[in-house]
């Protein structure tokens, strides 16, 4: 079998993979479940190739992640739910629908017909979700919660956001990013009284830490930050200074471990000086 540009030789490929006789004995015996976490793995380095500015890269990382794509659809296409086919049907259908104002009739592309489509667009989506769970013999389970459809594999930091921004459709929200940061300051002061307690418990600070961590993502949503993006920026900035400071013992024939923090700290902050490598 030769690679190919077109799609079909990816699905080709999946399906000989997955042949219960011949395929692959690792691919063949995994799930839904399973594959999950190589796909949201996947999504991340596609992010990552994309924050290094590295094209080469996104490539590749674009390929794996749409293989993620193939190999769902081919699984759900085994227990008779769908093919890739109706995966893609799905999306372009989904695309046209939401936005007339560039695939509908002249009368869907003036302003007064934008208003309130968005509306339209969602009860008919929700109506034909109904429909094909009931086409399935699925019991339908449209979200009794406005927050019921934030999906659970975000990372915490995301989901937390999205929590937010769904409440925040209703009014339950602040108006002000600095009615967030007196948040931010209360609950570090909940879990300085923890730790002032004579016995401290794990699981109050644990609580009270991510009552901190929420309010802080809030603080992001306001400021309109990733808050993923911005500790992933921070994880980066921490280990080219840390490097510093192991390059700079190292030179001296020493390890941070044989080294003071005094003297870890002083590389630190000549660290914070020098420009940042490219990776």
């Amino acid at each position: 079998m030769q690679p190919s540009r077109d799609i079909a030789r990816l699905i080709e490929i999946m399906e000989a993979l997955r042949d219960p006789v011949t395929g692959c004995s690792w691919d063949k015996v995994q799930d839904f479940q399973s594959i999950a976490p190589y796909t949201i793995e996947e999504a991340y380095e596609v992010a990552d190739a994309i924050e290094r500015n590295d094209l080469v890269d996104l490539e590749e990382e674009l390929g794996d992640l749409l293989l993620q794509v193939v190999y769902h659809a081919r699984m759900a296409e085994e227990v008779g739910a769908f093919a890739f086919g109706d995966v893609v049907m799905a999306i372009t259908s989904k695309m046209i629908r939401r936005h007339p104002h560039v695939f509908g009739s002249e009368d869907a592309r003036s302003a007064g017909a934008a208003k309130g489509f968005w509306e339209k667009i969602k009860a008919e989506e929700k109506r034909l979700r109904a429909e094909k769970r009931h086409q399935a013999g699925q019991s339908d389970t449209e979200p009794v919660s406005l927050l019921d459809d934030v999906p659970v594999g975000m990372t915490t930091l995301a989901r937390a956001v999205k929590i937010q921004q769904k409440a925040g459709t209703v009014g339950f929200d602040w108006n002000d990013p600095r009615a967030v940061l007196d948040k931010i300051k209360e609950e570090v002061a909940e879990i300085e009284q923890e730790l002032d307690r004579a016995t401290v418990s794990k699981d109050r600070v644990q609580d009270e830490i991510g009552d901190l961590l929420f309010a802080v993502a809030n603080l992001a949503r306001h400021a309109e930050v990733d808050p993923d993006a911005a500790l992933r920026g921070t994880n980066e900035k921490f280990r080219h200074r840390f490097r510093h400071i192991e390059a700079s013992l190292a030179a001296k024939g020493r390890s941070p471990a044989e080294a003071s923090l005094d003297e870890m700290e002083a590389l630190w902050v000549e660290a914070k000086s020098r420009p940042r490598e490219t990776r």
